[in-house]
């Protein structure tokens, strides 16, 4: 009996394990999309802003030129910059996908700005956004919702992937 059970625990171990490495993890032809995340809005917030790490394993290099998601009127591609002193935020019209080199989307960096959120961001929910890649094509992924300071993804603030729904309820599915 403990055999059975310690075999048990050693599976569901494992499926926990895969099930997540999974859910992080996206594919549009040769770029991988990981972790993608968001910071919680307050209530009465407009906008919102997604973050995530594209990669390249191809040989060319790919650009992600638009992205959608239902959850905003519009969703940009938009940076960071430094225009006298004082930090803004700018669209812009495609980020660069080089092959080997991760390009990092995060907050004061390049970002996804979502305009016109019809729904406040909840730590512990999920929602879908649509990448467009200029040769990939497009992937849509699921962008965990953490807390509103956070600088990175964190397991805490996941929507619940191994029931294959979003915190939300909505199905889930895997690129």
């Amino acid at each position: 009996m403990m055999m059975r059970t310690t075999t048990l625990a050693a599976l569901l171990t494992l499926t926990l394990t895969a099930g997540t490495a999974i859910a992080h993890g996206y594919k549009a032809g040769a770029i991988e999309v990981e972790h993608p995340w968001a910071r919680a809005t307050a209530p009465s917030a407009q906008n919102g802003a997604a973050y995530m790490v594209l990669t390249d394993h191809g040989q060319q290099p790919d650009r992600l030129v638009s992205v959608s998601s239902p959850i905003a009127d519009k969703a940009e591609l938009h940076t960071h910059l430094m225009d006298n002193g004082v930090m803004k935020m700018r669209p812009v019209n495609a980020i660069e996908v080089t092959p080997g080199s991760p390009t990092t989307l995060g907050p004061s960096g390049l970002h996804i700005m979502l305009l016109g959120l019809k729904q406040p961001l909840v730590k512990g929910k999920a929602f879908p956004l649509t990448l467009m890649f200029e040769k990939a094509g497009p992937v849509t992924v699921e962008v965990d919702v953490q807390s509103a300071g956070a600088t990175a993804p964190t397991h805490e603030g996941m929507a619940d992937r191994h029931t294959g729904e979003h915190a939300t309820g909505m199905p889930h599915k895997t690129n």
